[in-house]
């Protein structure tokens, strides 16, 4: 679903449309939870920051004043969620490389674009999203929000609460990464051919526990 996609399906949930729910839920849980896996690292912790982030959306609906900017919104909502997550998870990496720690990169004006949007879609997808893993916290986060959601630069940075430039600058370093990442697993194979994981179905409380919230938005609004 493309972003015009996303706006008027948030239109239709706001104006208290049953169908525009489900689709809804279906949408942004499995977005939600591939931006969580790749930032918290377990399918399990993947799990609970897409519910909280849903839940979250449905209890704050009343706050979406753009639907054209819903993506944005959402992802903030699961940046936060994703955090906490992180905090709270024995599962969390003791120790990840910084980006002081990474050796000096060459700036190439324009030299490392986006990824190309077929590669994206092609079976090399979950080797990407392996590559993706890989990049320091940073670069990933930047990287996750331009490339994978597509959302500007200067949504982004608000997301991440960075400037546009340091956006920029990060958006760089991580392509340049994920470039060479991608040439090594081309030429040397150097990286497992390993599926990327789907989030479980929700279960009917789940699901009950999202609607209940939606349901009480609608009826304050009117």
């Amino acid at each position: 679903m493309d972003k015009q996609g996303e706006t008027e399906l948030a239109r239709a949930l706001l104006a208290g449309e049953t169908d525009a729910f489900e689709r809804f839920v279906d949408h942004f849980r499995s977005k939600v939870f591939h931006y969580s896996w790749l930032m918290c690292g377990r399918p399990e912790d993947a799990e609970e920051v897409a519910q909280e982030t849903l839940l979250k959306v449905f209890e704050n609906f009343d706050q979406l004043r753009e639907p054209e900017r819903v993506r944005a919104w959402v992802f903030r909502i699961a940046k936060n969620a994703c955090l906490m997550q992180r905090r709270k998870s024995v599962f969390a990496p003791a120790h990840e490389l910084s980006l002081d720690e990474l050796p000096p990169t060459v700036e190439v004006s324009d030299a490392a674009g986006p990824p190309d949007s077929e590669l994206l879609r092609s079976e090399l997808r979950a080797v990407v999203d392996r590559i993706i893993a890989e990049l320091p916290q940073a670069y990933r986060a930047v990287v996750l929000l331009r490339d994978l959601e597509e959302l500007s630069t200067e949504e982004a940075a608000q997301i991440l609460d960075l400037s546009t430039d340091v956006v920029k600058t990060r958006l760089h370093r991580g392509r340049l990464a994920m470039r060479q990442k991608l040439d090594c697993y081309v030429h040397n194979h150097c990286l497992e051919d390993e599926p990327s994981p789907n989030p479980t179905p929700l279960s009917p409380r789940e699901r009950e526990a999202l609607y209940s919230l939606w349901s009480t938005q609608l009826t304050r609004a009117r």
